[in-house]
């Protein structure tokens, strides 16, 4: 073999290796790029989800609500927590809820419950769970209460009792105009009658 094709040989090498060297450390930065790329993009997705949460946010703590009719009767209510129904803005779902009524000429009503749903444009409340109902020297209590100032009609159900100075009264449902505190208690079953008890 000659001289000349010897260094031929010998420079098509390095042509090669250079080129495959040039190769490696390109490839190596554009990997590099593509990595930086996806952890921004994972980063900037993470902030976004988290800017997505904050916005999407429906939780308000310490609610109150505060109506008055235009006869003069009042309604306040109140929850350590209220969580905005995402698909109606006017329904506003409560825990821990305390409520008072107070009718022009007549005393005021105070309910409790452990859960609640209020309409903030004609304020109808559903209380429910852990429901007491206080007014005078009479407590009902029950699961289930419906409530409508514009009706003026409270309607307690499910594990119904109804206790004043003089009687224990178990039943299905009670319900009572708080305007004029005319009450019905009564089973869904006609069968079934309202369990009376007196107190002595």
């Amino acid at each position: 073999m000659n001289t000349r094709k010897f260094i031929r040989i010998v420079i098509i090498i390095l042509i090669i290796s250079l080129s495959y060297f040039l190769f490696l450390k390109l490839n190596e930065k554009k990997t590099a790029e593509l990595e930086s790329l996806n952890k921004d993009s994972n980063e900037l997705k993470d902030k976004n989800e988290l800017s997505n949460e904050s916005y999407n946010s429906n939780i308000i703590k310490d609610v109150k609500y505060f109506s008055i009719d235009e006869k003069g009767n009042s309604y306040n209510i109140d929850a350590t927590i209220g969580e905005i129904d995402f698909n109606n803005s006017d329904i506003i779902f409560l825990t821990n809820v305390r409520a008072t009524i107070k009718l022009v000429d007549s005393n005021k009503i105070n309910i409790n419950s452990d859960y609640g749903k209020y309409n903030i444009k004609n304020h109808e409340t559903i209380f429910t769970k852990n429901v007491i109902v206080n007014y005078l020297d009479n407590v009902i209590t029950g699961e289930y209460l419906d409530f409508s100032l514009i009706k003026n009609l409270l309607i307690v159900s499910k594990d119904v009792i109804y206790k004043n100075s003089t009687n224990i009264l178990k039943a299905d449902v009670l319900k009572m105009n708080i305007q004029t505190k005319d009450t019905k208690i009564f089973m869904y079953n006609d069968l079934q009658k309202v369990n009376i008890q007196s107190i002595k």
